[in-house]
């Protein structure tokens, strides 16, 4: 029985067992040993990093096999902003898409900034990739993009709508009991078999809707997960949040709303069941081409989400660790099994490190870095050299009714997050600073009792990312923390 066909089989029994998959560090071919290696991306909608532990394919698939990092981080918790950061390697100051509707955001915004002709598919187009896109695009692209295909993809399934999908120009409607992403999967893979006599090396780009909200599951998943509850965390309805800002002073959780928040998390984790399967048929996929020892196969989610922390109820955007904490898993060429590392990685570094796992330099425009040499156990890398803080920005924009501004208004605010801090400042003069090495739930503001000079550094660099580009962003994350 194959390597994956055996994953297979485990994971079918510890569904319905309740159980996790062993893992073992395995030995692999070295980065980039077989020519230019292919890439699959796989980006989920919402999925907070604390979720995937209870999915146990993905443990399996991804974690067992792979790579995780624990560290992983958004610039932007919010659709468009994080999505048009992972295509361009930019933060969200520099490629101007800050909201997920106009006038400052949307695929609306991104088109007319020009920011399609340089993106991440472009690059590898020019660097000879077959490029394919899958799934969800950026917010808005469903209404002024319909039969649109950007630059640099090759191939094109993108969502138009609930059931529809623009496929290389064409829209194509799925009958109303279809499953999208089961759909959006099968086209993946029929991506991936086309590629078994071709040369070139592929980047696929599979953008799953689980689990964003409906998150309606699969019917197969509907009886999954029965009787879970959202994680009763020291943070979950915080009792005290009289240290907090105004805007989460005035917010509280009854019953009923814990009661919806408990059911939609039992829904989100039924339909990221469906993404562990999806991994599960493109790594088979990929066995069976025989492309699966060339492959990178990542996973990760444009944003985290937040459900009755600090008493906020659904959403995202805030600052806090449950919106820009992400789950991060790669597997492939060079990738030892079952380890994790610490480094902070962000969303603005995929793309410069596909670009580096493919062979070519990235614009100098993008703001990310690489992070192939932390992939190779065989490479020598040295984590203090490594970035010790970054960005977080959330803009105001109040024509932006698609996300969850009137369950959560959070307020915009600029904020750095290091190794050991969090520090936010809400537009309104309001501020936070949190211990995350002593407060991991972020329930003690620190921010009156503080040692000034602490504040001094971090407004200091809050001065220096704000407006920093290119090299100039990667100078202004690695200041030695003091």
């Amino acid at each position: 029985m194959s390597r994956v066909g055996r994953v297979l089989l485990l994971f079918g029994a510890c569904l319905g067992l309740g159980l996790v998959l062993p893992s073992g560090e395995v030995e692999r071919g070295s980065i980039g040993a077989a020519g230019r290696p292919n890439i699959i991306f796989v980006l989920t909608d919402d999925l907070d990093a604390a979720s995937v532990s209870k999915v146990p394919s993905l443990k399996g698939y991804m974690a067992d096999e792979g790579m995780t990092f624990d560290n992983a981080f958004v610039t932007s918790a919010l659709c468009c902003p994080s999505r048009a950061t992972i295509l361009t390697g930019q933060y969200p100051h520099n490629h101007l898409v800050r909201s997920n509707v106009p006038p400052i955001g949307g695929f609306k915004t991104f088109r007319e900034l020009g920011r399609e002709r340089s993106t991440l598919a472009t690059w590898l187009d020019e660097a000879g990739y077959e490029t394919a896109l899958f799934g969800k695009y950026l917010n808005g692209y469903g209404k002024i993009g319909r039969n649109h295909v950007p630059a640099g993809w090759d191939e094109w399934y993108g969502a138009v709508e609930t059931k529809q999908l623009n496929q290389n120009g064409q829209r194509v409607t799925y009958e109303s009991d279809t499953y999208l992403d089961d759909a959006l999967s099968g086209l993946a893979q029929d991506f991936v078999r086309r590629q078994e006599s071709k040369d070139a090396p592929f980047f696929l780009y599979l953008s799953v809707h689980a689990p964003h909200a409906p998150a309606k599951p699969a019917l197969r998943h509907e009886d999954l997960y029965e009787g879970l509850r959202t994680p009763r965390t020291p943070s979950f309805d915080e009792a005290n949040v009289s240290d907090k800002p105004g805007w989460v002073r005035n917010l509280s959780l009854d019953s009923s709303e814990v009661r919806h928040i408990d059911a939609l998390y039992r829904k989100r984790l039924k339909t990221t069941a469906g993404v562990g399967e999806t991994i599960g048929g493109l790594l088979r996929t990929l066995e069976q081409t025989g492309k699966l020892d060339n492959t990178y196969l990542v996973l990760t989610s444009d944003n985290g989400f937040h459900m009755g922390q600090h008493r906020l109820g659904l959403g995202k955007q805030s600052a806090y660790e449950e919106d820009i904490r992400v789950p991060f898993m790669i597997r492939g060429p060079g990738v030892p099994a079952g380890v994790s590392r610490g480094e902070m990685v962000l969303n603005n570094d995929f793309a410069p490190t596909f670009a580096d796992l493919a062979g070519f330099p990235p614009p100098a425009s993008v703001d990310g870095r690489s992070f192939a040499s932390l992939l190779d156990k065989r490479k020598g890398n040295d984590p203090s050299s490594w970035r010790t803080a970054f960005e977080i920005r959330n803009w105001d924009n109040k024509k932006d009714e698609t996300s969850y501004r009137a369950v959560t208004p959070i307020p915009p605010y600029r904020a750095v997050r290091t190794q050991r801090h969090l520090y936010v400042e809400y537009e309104a003069g309001e501020r936070e600073l949190y211990d995350l090495r002593k407060d991991p739930y972020e329930l003690h503001n620190l921010h009156d009792s503080a040692d000034p000079d602490l504040i001094s550094e971090l407004d200091a660099r809050l001065d220096e990312l704000r407006d920093c580009a290119g090299e100039g962003c990667r100078a202004a994350e690695n200041a030695p923390p003091k």
